[in-house]
């Protein structure tokens, strides 16, 4: 008998990808301007996107539907392959774990941080030099980078009728608060939330820098 894909599964993709092929067209976007390089992506939950464009992506999330969703092999394989934009078998793993432990992965060079609270300060550690944290202003994680000396704005990512687009230029109109404000990275944890900018991009690009080398 063949395996087939869990109900579960399928349903939980289903809602996760309630506006078809959005997360497709972001990573998309991302991979064309960061290239091919290995993914962590902390607080994932089911949004298994990343695969469809990158070759290597480890997923991790504590929530027991993700961990359900996840062994389940066959069926997210299934997925993959059903949206896979480009040749060749996506190795993945997921690691049931709350991404604030320690984590066993190797160092990537793309760091995912998209609705899951502070993986910019927490999972800073797993990320090479000079690779790329892609972060939205949710629970601000847009903010708590910008404080940090160790990343460096290096794009934005627009979003416009459903297509997503980077930009690498005019970066100093960016991370400018609306409103005066001094902001700590305690205040960060504290309001949990993003920081209201003049400028509004559906989400940034920070490079990770080699500060040893600086030293």
């Amino acid at each position: 008998m063949l395996d087939v894909m869990e109900p579960a599964t399928e349903r939980l993709w289903t809602e996760q990808d309630r506006h078809p092929g959005d997360r497709l067209r972001l990573f998309a976007a991302v991979a064309e301007f960061v290239g091919e390089v290995s993914v962590l992506y902390p607080g994932s939950f089911v949004d298994i996107a990343p695969s469809f464009v990158f070759d290597t992506v480890t997923y991790v999330d504590s929530d027991r539907r993700a961990a359900k969703f996840f062994a389940d092999e066959t069926g997210v394989d299934e997925l993959i392959e059903q949206h896979r934009s480009r040749p060749g078998r996506a190795h993945w793993r997921f690691l049931a774990a709350d991404y604030r432990t320690d984590l066993d992965v190797p160092p990537v060079g793309l760091l995912v941080s998209l609705y899951a609270g502070l993986i910019s300060e927490h999972c800073a550690r797993y990320l090479d030099a000079g690779g790329w944290l892609l972060v939205n202003p949710s629970h601000g994680d847009v903010a708590m980078a910008a404080l940090e000396p160790q990343y460096t704005l290096g794009a934005v990512v627009r979003a416009r009728s459903g297509r997503y687009s980077i930009s690498d230029s005019g970066l100093d109109e960016y991370l400018v608060p609306k409103h005066p404000i001094e902001l700590t990275a305690e205040l960060i944890r504290e309001r949990s939330r993003g920081i209201a900018y003049t400028r509004s991009p559906f989400a940034y690009l920070f490079r990770r820098l080699d500060i040893s080398s600086r030293e």
